[in-house]
């Protein structure tokens, strides 16, 4: 096999073909320092977290990949990625995986003790929560955490400090966490009952639109406190309502409990993010 080949195997491991995941990761990131900042944030604070982004997201899909190997096989939508299918051995992908983790490590050495403790955590977290899959009928609600975790990261980059504020973002976006993966785990409901995997999707059963709904809820009512607690305005009150327009339109998606809709319920949730993020950088512009 050439280089060329290699190569795209190993994008395709770190999941850098589907960048979703990275936008979902990023906008609350990048809320939490344009608030901990009061505006623009530091250059090289913000260059480090855009990267150790990227990086961390594509840690977490190599160890999910690895822990979930053996069961990829049998669902449908997995079924053809790298592990799972054979085109790179679980030394390759545990080697790749150790060095994103060292080199975004590197990166947070760049920065205060307070957010190097903060990563260590984070790491921990990210390896965790592939396994929790099999003893959880809630590893989004894990997921929720790790998801949120470079909130603190931020503010403690930005401030030297994690305040009030920051846990109120924190909260905003474990909840909105729950209520997409939930949609993502609904695409995969029908697979992973006939396979083991756990998930909220099937915990919540026939309730999984309402429940879903009350996430959305509780994350916005989360929104608006960090916003009030930051003293922001109308523009970042916009974004608050073009956020509830999303998650409106993502409940008329997942009505029907179809594959299809579900996953685009899911892929909507990258525009309700970057609205809510673009309404508070334009909030601070005016």
């Amino acid at each position: 096999m050439n280089l060329k080949a290699k190569l795209d195997i190993y994008l395709r491991l770190a999941r850098m073909d589907r960048p979703i995941g990275t936008l979902l990761l990023m906008w609350p990131c990048l809320m939490a320092l344009v608030l901990a900042a009061g505006g623009m944030p530091d250059i090289k604070v913000l260059v480090i977290f855009i990267i150790g982004v990227v990086v961390m997201r594509a840690c977490g899909c190599i160890i999910n990949d690895y822990a979930d190997r053996n069961l990829d096989a049998h669902v449908e939508r997995t079924k053809s990625r790298p592990l799972a299918s054979g085109e790179v051995s679980v030394k390759e992908a545990l080697t790749l995986f150790v060095v994103l983790a060292l080199f975004a490590f590197g990166l947070v050495l760049m920065l205060n003790p307070l957010v190097v403790k903060l990563s260590v955590v984070g790491i921990i977290l990210t390896i965790i929560y592939p396994f929790t899959k099999r003893f959880t009928n809630m590893p989004q609600m894990f997921l929720g955490i790790v998801w949120s975790w470079s909130i603190p990261m931020a503010y403690a980059a930005q401030t030297g400090e994690v305040p009030a504020e920051a846990w109120w973002l924190f909260m905003a976006n474990w909840c909105w966490t729950v209520a997409y993966d939930t949609m993502y785990a609904m695409v995969d409901r029908d697979d992973d009952l006939k396979v083991g995997i756990k998930s909220t999707a099937i915990l919540f059963g026939q309730y999984d639109r309402h429940i879903i709904g009350l996430f959305q809820l509780a994350a916005l009512g989360c929104f608006i406190t960090a916003g009030w607690a930051a003293d922001r305005g109308l523009m970042y009150g916009l974004g608050i309502a073009t956020f509830i327009g999303f998650s409106l339109y993502q409940q008329r998606l997942i009505n029907g409990r179809e594959r299809a809709p579900c996953f685009k319920a899911f892929l909507n949730n990258n525009w309700a993010g970057f609205a809510l993020f673009v309404a508070l950088g334009v909030d601070y512009l005016v």
